[in-house]
C-alpha cells in the first residue's frame, strides 16, 4: 500500500504510540458498559467495520478510500476507532505496505462474508419494493394504432406505473419472457382459456378525405385509385382480392397496388393520401373520429369471426398489472364495436 508522504509518516508514528494504550482503553470501556448487560452496545460501529473490510480486501487504504468514496484520512480514522473499540491492533503498518494481524485476519474472516450477506439482503429488499414496469405484448399494428394513441391517458392517471410495450407479430411465451399481458387476434375457438374478449373485427375501405371523395362514388371508382395491400396471405379478408370478389369485380384491375408488410405503415400511407386501405375499424377509429380517414358506407360486409383477446401472463398478477389490465378493458368498452357517426352518401366519417 502507498501513502502520501508526510501524512503516512505521521500516521505510522501516531499508531506506534496508540498501540500501547489500546488494551487499557478497551478495559476501561468494557468496565463502563458491562454492567448494562446489553451486548449490542459492545458491537463496533458499522462504518468502522466497513472501512476495515474495504482495507483488508484491497490491502490498501488509498484504494479502500476510493471504493468507499472517502478520503484516506477518514478511512484511517475508522481503522483507529475500530482498534480502540476492540483493544487490539488489526493492521501491521510498514513503510509502504500493510498486513493484517492475527486479530485482523479473524475479524476479516468474520466480517467480510457478513457484509456481503447484508448487502445482498438490502438489495433484495430494495428490489422487492421497486415497481417493475407492466409489460404488454401485441402485434405491431395493434400496438401502434390502438395502444399507443391511448397510452398517454393512462400515464396521466397513473404516473407512478411504468409500462413496457413489446410489439411483436410473433406469439411470445409470456411466462418465459416475463410478460404480464398480451393482446391476441384469434377466433373464439383459438383463444386461450381465461382470455377476455375486447372487441370484434370489422373491415371497410378507408382513405383520406380527398381520395375518398373520388374513390367512394361507386364500386368502379375504387379501381381508379391505388389499393394499399397488406402482405398477409394467412388472413385473406384483409386483402383486396376478397373484397373485390364480394363486390362483383374480382377480375378488375385497379390503378395500382402498393404492398406493405406492416399494417400500421399501410394505414399511415392511407392518411397521407397514397391510396385506399382496408381499414380494421377498431384500430383506425381515432382517425375516423378526427377526420384523418373516411370509411366507405357500411353495407353489412366486412365482418369477421376473429376478435381481439386480452390474456394474462401470470396467474397472480401484481397490483400495477391489475390496474393496467382494468384500464385496457375500460378503453375497449369505451371504443365499442360500432363505427362512429353516420355519414352521408357513400362514405362515412
Amino acid at each position: 500500500m502507498h501513502y502520501n508522504g508526510a501524512h503516512a509518516m505521521q500516521f505510522i508514528d501516531a499508531m506506534d504510540g496508540r498501540k500501547r494504550n489500546l488494551r487499557m482503553i478497551h478495559m476501561n470501556k468494557t468496565h463502563a458498559t458491562s454492567h448494562m448487560g446489553n451486548e449490542l452496545l459492545d458491537l463496533p460501529p458499522l462504518d468502522a467495520i466497513r472501512g476495515f473490510v474495504a482495507v483488508a480486501r484491497r490491502m490498501s487504504i488509498t484504494l479502500a478510500a476510493q471504493d468507499l468514496c472517502l478520503t484516506q484520512s477518514a478511512v484511517s480514522r475508522q481503522i483507529l476507532s475500530l482498534e480502540e473499540h476492540l483493544g487490539a491492533p488489526l493492521l501491521v503498518r510498514k513503510h509502504r505496505a500493510i498486513a493484517l494481524t492475527d486479530d485482523g485476519e479473524r475479524l476479516f474472516a468474520l466480517a467480510s462474508p457478513w457484509l456481503e450477506r447484508l448487502a445482498g439482503y438490502a438489495e433484495s429488499v430494495r428490489d422487492e419494493r421497486r415497481m417493475h414496469p407492466v409489460t404488454i405484448t401485441a402485434a405491431i399494428g395493434f400496438a401502434s394504432l390502438w395502444i399507443l394513441p391511448r397510452l398517454g391517458s393512462f400515464q396521466d392517471a397513473h404516473p407512478h406505473i411504468d409500462v413496457r410495450l413489446a410489439a411483436n407479430n410473433q406469439l411470445l411465451d409470456l411466462q418465459r419472457e416475463g410478460i404480464d399481458l398480451a393482446v391476441r387476434y384469434a377466433r373464439e375457438a383459438g383463444a386461450p382459456p381465461g382470455a377476455e374478449r375486447l372487441f370484434g373485427e370489422k373491415v371497410l375501405p378507408v382513405a383520406s378525405k380527398s381520395v375518398a371523395a373520388r374513390a367512394f362514388k361507386n364500386p368502379q371508382a375504387l379501381l381508379g385509385e391505388a389499393l394499399l395491400e397488406l402482405d398477409e396471405r394467412a388472413r385473406p379478408w384483409l386483402r383486396w382480392s376478397d373484397w373485390l370478389s364480394a363486390t362483383g369485380i374480382a377480375n378488375a384491375k385497379p390503378k395500382a397496388y402498393l404492398h406493405f408488410n406492416q399494417y400500421d405503415q399501410l394505414i399511415h400511407a392511407a392518411v397521407e393520401g397514397r391510396g385506399v386501405a382496408l381499414g380494421r375499424l377498431p384500430l383506425v377509429r381515432p382517425m375516423l373520429q378526427d377526420g384523418r380517414l373516411v370509411a366507405l358506407a357500411d353495407d353489412g360486409r366486412g365482418h369477421s369471426d376473429y376478435a381481439y383477446w386480452l390474456i394474462d401472463g401470470l396467474s397472480e398478477p401484481r397490483q400495477e398489472v391489475k390496474v393496467f389490465r382494468e384500464w385496457i378493458v375500460q378503453q375497449a368498452q369505451l371504443a365499442g364495436d360500432s363505427l362512429p357517426g353516420a355519414g352521408k352518401g357513400n362514405a362515412r366519417a
